[in-house]
């Protein structure tokens, strides 16, 4: 039977999982030691062959990474899935909001398998959907509501993208903010972007050009977000307070320290870190140019760079020419994101092969209709 909206497990949340694997799947997943494990996935993968098509975000592990038929960031795979249509089976080694995101992209003769169930993204779950149907109330009764459009970025749940699709708004990527936020200034005045505070704000100031006055904080935790009548009215872009745990995590001072212990070191980071950051950042990119970057770096040039742990060691490795650093000194992987391993990717695969579907990802209709309008005006931006 597919997995409704609400059995996805919210983070921290969950019954009876089992493990801290996420899953109740007791005696059914390989041991992470086991000697075979690896052999067991060529084997499992090969056997699948065309029948299945492995999406992986450059933020999984590499054991995880050796079995994708392709990587990207969530803008790239969003592109993937919408383009596939020979696979039967979509298994996304990334976080739930990815794997909903591919099901509403992909055709109704395809299933979509999250590998852990319990891989889900603390961003995300920061924007409900009653939080924000409460917001746009309030921005109905002040007026302003016909005047804003909403942007999503990636990182929400289906049904923040099905509010959105239905308000007239559109999806969003680190790699795309800043055409969709021009789009959506193209369509009305004010924007109400969800649910990551630091990547509006950046786009909004840095690449657009608004000033940091013009944008303000909504929380959804406080009456009417904690803004007055006259905040919310004279803004241009109502910011939602969520926040990556990772990105955010970033500092000034990490910047500081980086750039005293390592001489010439350039900083490198992902727009979803806090403001003062980027401001003093040498290259600030999404996860495919921060790649690129590193890839068209000279040789013997010194990188810190400021996103998930499993990415910038995968650099480090790729391009050992050039010396890559983490940039906060405290060790910091996506715990989320790093939920998916090897043995959950063997147990989805041999479960196909033994035609026993699991972890099937399947998002209410009504609630993929209004996500597709959305996602599709993002796939649309030029």
């Amino acid at each position: 039977m597919p997995m409704a909206l609400s059995d996805l497990l919210m983070l921290g949340q969950g019954k009876d999982l089992g493990s801290e694997r996420g899953v109740s799947c007791t005696g059914e997943l390989p041991h992470p030691s086991e000697p075979g494990l690896v052999e067991r996935a060529r084997v499992a993968r090969a056997a699948l062959g065309n029948r299945a098509l492995v999406l992986g975000h450059h933020y999984q592990r590499d054991e995880v990474i050796e079995f994708a038929d392709i990587t990207g960031d969530s803008f790239k795979l969003a592109q993937a899935a919408a383009a596939q249509s020979e696979a039967e089976y979509i298994i996304f080694c990334g976080v739930h909001f990815m794997a909903e995101s591919a099901d509403i992209l992909t055709s109704s003769a395809q299933k979509v398998i999250l590998p852990d169930l319990a891989a889900g993204c603390s961003m995300a779950d920061m924007a409900t959907a009653q939080q924000v149907n409460d917001c746009w109330k309030v921005l109905e009764e002040f007026g302003v509501a016909q005047s804003t459009i909403p942007v999503t970025y990636m990182n929400s749940s289906a049904a923040i993208k099905s509010f959105t699709g239905k308000n007239g708004g559109t999806v969003c990527t680190s790699s795309n903010a800043k055409r969709a936020m021009s789009w959506a200034f193209e369509q009305g005045e004010k924007i109400l972007f969800l649910p990551d505070q630091h990547l509006g704000r950046n786009t909004a100031v840095l690449s657009l050009g608004l000033a940091l006055e013009d944008c303000v904080l909504w929380n959804p935790w406080k009456p009417q977000g904690g803004l007055t009548r006259e905040e919310i009215i004279n803004a241009k872009v109502i910011l939602w307070r969520g926040h990556c745990s990772v990105h955010g995590r970033f500092t000034v001072e990490s910047v500081a320290e980086v750039r005293k212990r390592i001489p010439g070191v350039q900083v490198l980071v992902h727009p979803e870190c806090q403001h003062e950051v980027v401001s003093i950042a040498d290259v600030v990119g999404s996860t495919e140019m921060i790649i690129r970057t590193i890839e068209a770096a000279p040789k013997g040039s010194a990188w810190a760079i400021g996103t998930e742990l499993n990415l910038v060691q995968r650099l480090a490795k790729d391009h050992p020419d050039k010396t890559i650093a983490f940039l906060d000194k405290d060790v910091c992987y996506c715990s989320t994101m790093n939920r998916i391993d090897l043995p959950h990717l063997v147990w989805v695969m041999e479960s196909l092969l033994a035609d026993h579907l699991v972890n099937h990802i399947k998002v209410d209709q009504e609630v993929a209709t209004y996500s597709k309008i959305a996602l599709e005006r993002m796939l649309a931006l030029p």
